[in-house]
């Protein structure tokens, strides 16, 4: 099995975990158990790391601020817009930076090895009276933004860094009221499992994966 069927077993070990489930493995070599120990292992790592996160951000969490969640992408940090930027503006505000600044302190303490995706996020109404040409343009200047500071004064590693811009096109709720278009400025930090990028697999053909009541191996 490809290093393509390893991203298709660890989101469905990270979504099973996630509501519940676990999954049971069968007919692989030994080598295939030391890759499922690692996918284990993985998990349990953003866990903590997800842990840490909490106790951080647990002010910003209560306040409405930030969410924390995780799901088969990693963890996932929201941040509504506004806390980092002013309306139409990419450069972050002060209160911004604090509270990066603790995210880059577990990051480098707890993930310093995983990939960190930044997103940048907008509703559907169009920009007027700004230099920016679309939304497009104005999601994707502040996932940058986000990602310079982290680099330059978090000293997170470049190039474990991406940065991208979906604009209006990715919403989570509805654009037709108020709330929803706030929720839907945002941007988002996700921290990706590891082995979905640097773990190879060599599976025998064949292997097969189940739901089950356990994560176990067996031959």
């Amino acid at each position: 099995m490809r290093v393509s069927a390893l991203l298709i077993v660890f989101c469905l070990v990270m979504s099973l975990a996630l509501s519940g489930c676990a999954v049971g493995f069968y007919k692989g070599r030994p080598s295939d158990k030391q890759k499922i120990e690692e996918l284990k292992d993985e998990l349990a790592r953003l866990r903590e790391a997800k842990a840490a996160l909490d106790g951080r951000l647990r002010e910003e969490i209560d306040s409405d601020k930030v969410s924390l969640t995780m799901d088969d992408r990693g963890i996932v940090i929201t941040f509504v817009a506004e806390v980092l930027f002013d309306s139409g503006k990419a450069d972050l505000k002060p209160e911004g930076m604090e509270i990066l600044k603790k995210i880059a302190y577990v990051i480098n303490e707890e993930a310093a090895d995983n990939e960190i995706g930044i997103e940048g996020h907008t509703d559907n109404v169009p920009i007027k009276h700004s230099h920016w040409k679309s939304n497009w343009d104005l999601s994707t200047a502040r996932s940058t933004s986000v990602l310079h500071y982290l680099i330059s004064d978090c000293v997170l590693k470049p190039d474990n860094l991406s940065a991208t811009g979906y604009g209006e096109y990715r919403p989570v709720k509805s654009n037709s009221t108020v709330e929803g278009r706030q929720a839907n400025r945002r941007v988002e930090i996700i921290i990706k499992p590891v082995p979905a990028a640097k773990v190879s697999y060599g599976g025998a053909k064949g292997t097969e994966y189940r739901a089950d009541e356990g994560l176990e191996y067996v031959k």
